[in-house]
């Protein structure tokens, strides 16, 4: 899609990656096709075209930190699964 729209940093892809997710490439090509301008649009062109309004960099951070929290947390029970099994495994220290 960013060969039909203006993406300049990373919060542009960001809410590039929610629309398609929210109404779908079809919706989002259409939308374009509706700007009738030979030169890309800007996503916030397109947003208000379509009355939504995309989250803000702060909603964005907080996502990204939950996903990044899960993922730590599912490594440390992975981490603690194998030290208690060499644990359980190890002979007794004298």
């Amino acid at each position: 899609m960013e060969h039909l729209i203006r993406v300049q940093n990373d919060y542009d892809r960001q809410v590039l990656a929610w629309l398609r997710r929210r109404i779908g490439d079809a919706a989002l090509q259409s939308a374009v096709d509706r700007l009738a301008d030979p030169r890309k649009p800007y996503l916030s062109t397109i947003c208000r075209s379509l009355g939504i309004r995309p989250p803000s960099r702060r909603q964005f951070a907080a996502e990204t930190a939950r996903i990044h929290r899960t993922v730590g947390d599912s490594y440390l029970a992975r981490i603690r699964e194998i030290l208690a099994k060499a644990a359980a495994h190890e002979p007794p220290r004298r």
